[in-house]
């Protein structure tokens, strides 16, 4: 009977120690991904910044597929001849946010779907990267410090920064922050009156709501 009962924990610790060693190899799994995207998001943005081409436009220059029922718009902003791409992923510019460590290309709007959000940003809706009018870029949170995912501590007069595929490096500030429901789609649609604008849109820490914030360029 002992020797059932010393087999049976011999057997249990066996698949404890195998499911912890899986565990631990899923968990560096996931961490070597994701800083392994992280530095090629980086490494595009750095690359993009220092095309010859990149100017900064002002003076103070220095990251869900449902879209609420909203049509995309126009989204074709940017300069004509080879697009630059990502990951095999084609883009319209890149995105900085100083405060949360952020350097993440943007995707064009036509690459909207599971395997985009989970590469990059993508543009959803607007003229495009800025242009006249509100142009909004999308997200994930993934709660882990990549893309959006701490979106939530950004603060009215923060500072982002967007490139186009012009060139041009405008900086925006921050002067709006709210939750919403899923299917609100206002803030893309809004009308800025003549300004340059982006609306920043990933899903709160709980998932239940969306987090938005709008940035007014510094033009």
């Amino acid at each position: 009977m002992n020797s059932k009962y010393s087999n049976l924990l011999t057997v249990l610790l066996v698949v404890v120690i195998i499911a912890i060693i899986g565990i631990i190899a899923f968990l560096g799994y996931r961490f070597y991904k994701n800083e392994s995207l992280k530095n090629q998001s980086e490494d595009f943005v750095d690359s993009f910044l220092n095309d010859e081409n990149i100017s900064n436009n002002n003076s103070t220059a220095t990251g869900d597929t449902s879209l609420g029922g909203v049509d995309q718009g126009n989204t074709t902003g940017g300069t004509s001849g080879e697009v630059p791409t990502f990951n095999g992923f084609e883009t319209t510019g890149t995105l900085e946010i100083p405060k949360t460590n952020v350097k993440q290309p943007v995707l064009a709007s036509h690459e909207l779907s599971k395997s985009g959000l989970e590469t990059a940003l993508i543009e959803i809706y607007g003229p495009g990267l800025n242009q006249v009018g509100n142009t909004t870029i999308a997200g994930h949170n993934f709660r882990n410090g990549t893309f959006f995912s701490d979106n939530k501590k950004l603060e009215i007069g923060d500072k982002l920064y967007v490139t186009d595929l012009s060139g041009n490096r405008l900086s925006y500030t921050i002067y709006n922050k709210y939750e919403t429901e899923e299917n609100d789609s206002e803030y893309m649609t809004r009308d800025t009156q003549g300004a340059i604008e982006v609306s920043l849109t990933t899903c709160t820490d709980d998932s239940q709501r969306r987090l938005i914030i709008w940035a007014k360029a510094d033009v």
